[in-house]
């Protein structure tokens, strides 16, 4: 098994044509001719996991959000980026990531996230530029299974994906049936989560001024980016083992929200 027949599989199954102008999806480091001794799944990649893969003698490394973002104009110890680039190629190591294609994909985060929270009849909040599948594009909106009270609502999700707290705007219909989801950052989708009728929105990174665009049209909730992301581990592992099921896969137990709570 070489390393380029993950990648190849994981092309076609994460679509990295989908990504966002702006993202960095896809192989970023390794020698795709290389034998593959294991994966290793994770959100981000940090050295606790590029340790962990070590340990695991794994040598590729599968992340959501991609570890080289932008431009790279210098790769030396005295950066966390470059640090870690010395550490993986020095370990022989290789790294993909499938981030906003994974994003975009119906089945993907936000279909993830869906399931965990109980949505059904879903569809995406704004299709892809450029694409006319139904199953492209950023963000779903979907049903409960029956209406809720809001406050029950609420808890329900804290309970679901292992909350702390939730930051959320007025709440502005006390039944809540129809819900609009966007894993990681989403406040882009707020418009199109009031035209889709939602009576609440669920995302993370929510500043101050994007509770205000509710306005008492709609209820937004700040669930977290690394939380409303979480389950992406699983289906990138689900992915893998679902084609290569003899093949050593592992789901990190490192890797953790930068973003601590007391």
């Amino acid at each position: 098994m070489l390393i380029k027949n993950i990648i190849d599989y994981l092309d076609s199954q994460t679509h990295p044509e989908y990504q966002e102008d702006y993202d960095n999806s896809g192989f970023l480091l390794g020698d795709p001719a290389q034998p593959c001794t294991g994966a290793l799944i994770a959100l981000d990649l940090t050295d606790a996991v590029v340790d962990e893969a070590i340990e695991r003698g794994v040598n590729l490394i599968v992340t959501h959000h991609p570890f080289i973002f932008s431009g790279v104009k210098r790769i030396t110890p005295l950066n966390a980026t470059g640090r870690l680039i010395f550490k993986l190629i020095k370990n022989g190591m290789a790294v993909y990531a499938a981030h906003t294609n994974l994003d975009n994909l119906a089945d993907g985060v936000n279909g993830v996230l869906a399931q965990v929270l109980g949505l059904t009849d879903c569809h995406i909040l704004r299709p892809l530029q450029g694409q006319d599948s139904p199953l492209v594009g950023a963000g779903l909106v979907g049903q409960l299974p029956y209406p809720l009270p809001a406050e029950a609502f609420l808890q329900q999700v804290k309970l679901s994906l292992g909350l702390p707290l939730l930051r959320l705007s007025d709440i502005t219909q006390q039944v809540v049936s129809s819900v609009a989801i966007c894993g990681g950052a989403g406040s882009f989708l707020i418009d199109d989560a009031i035209a889709a009728g939602a009576a609440a929105f669920l995302t993370g990174d929510l500043k101050y001024h994007d509770f205000q665009r509710a306005q008492g049209r709609i209820t937004l909730v700040d669930i977290g980016h690394f939380e409303s992301e979480q389950f992406s581990k699983q289906l990138i592992y689900s992915i893998i083992s679902k084609k290569f099921s003899n093949f050593a896969c592992f789901i990190s137990q490192r890797g953790r929200s930068f973003v601590n709570y007391i």
